[in-house]
């Protein structure tokens, strides 16, 4: 007796949102076709077991943090988008603590939905960093310096690592700060 309207997007999107609840808890078939009000073998429809349903959370965390990250840019240029990507991307890792881990990890080379949704969002990188005149190996130093950058302090603040009573918003915006002087400067250095 499958729930009317279930699809693969509604299993995945009703697991992320167990997982964002309850962090700790190991997320199960059994709890996500509970909360969706039918058996487990129901699922098996939709995703592809427990490696099926991970696998699904991580694409779709992918692809939501690119959208949120490309939408961030549009009608921007150099500062400016980098400051607004940096914002982006702080926001939607705060608001998605747990989907964020599951984003950073490089793409499987032998899945195609896995490139295309971290190419989508390396690709926005790369746009914001053109306003800067860099290129090819530039460019890609670059990007994995401003993911470095962004990356660390979020995954800093997510953890709860930063205990000092230092303002976190001022923290953030010298980083990012500190981040335009270094992009601003680099085909120089």
């Amino acid at each position: 007796m499958p729930r009317a309207g279930l699809t693969e997007d509604t299993v995945v999107e009703r697991a992320a949102e167990l997982l964002e609840r309850n962090p700790s808890t190991d997320l199960t078939l059994a709890a996500v076709a509970e909360s969706l009000g039918v058996r487990t073998p129901s699922l098996y429809k939709h995703v592809d077991g427990l490696p099926g349903l991970r696998r699904g959370m991580m694409l779709r965390a992918k692809r939501s943090l690119g959208t949120a990250l490309a939408r961030s840019t549009i009608g921007r240029s150099r500062d400016d988008a980098v400051r607004s990507l940096a914002a982006a991307y702080r926001s939607w890792a705060l608001e998605n603590p747990v989907q964020y881990g599951l984003t950073v990890s490089a793409p499987e080379p032998e899945d195609a939905d896995d490139r295309a949704a971290s190419e989508a969002a390396l690709e926005v990188l790369l746009a914001v960093l053109a306003g800067y005149d860099l290129r090819d190996d530039d460019a890609i130093d670059a990007a994995r310096f401003l993911r470095s950058a962004l990356h660390g302090f979020v995954s800093l603040e997510t953890t709860g690592a930063f205990r000092l009573s230092a303002d976190l918003e001022r923290s953030y915006r010298k980083l990012i700060e500190s981040v335009v002087v270094s992009l601003a400067s680099w085909s120089r250095s």
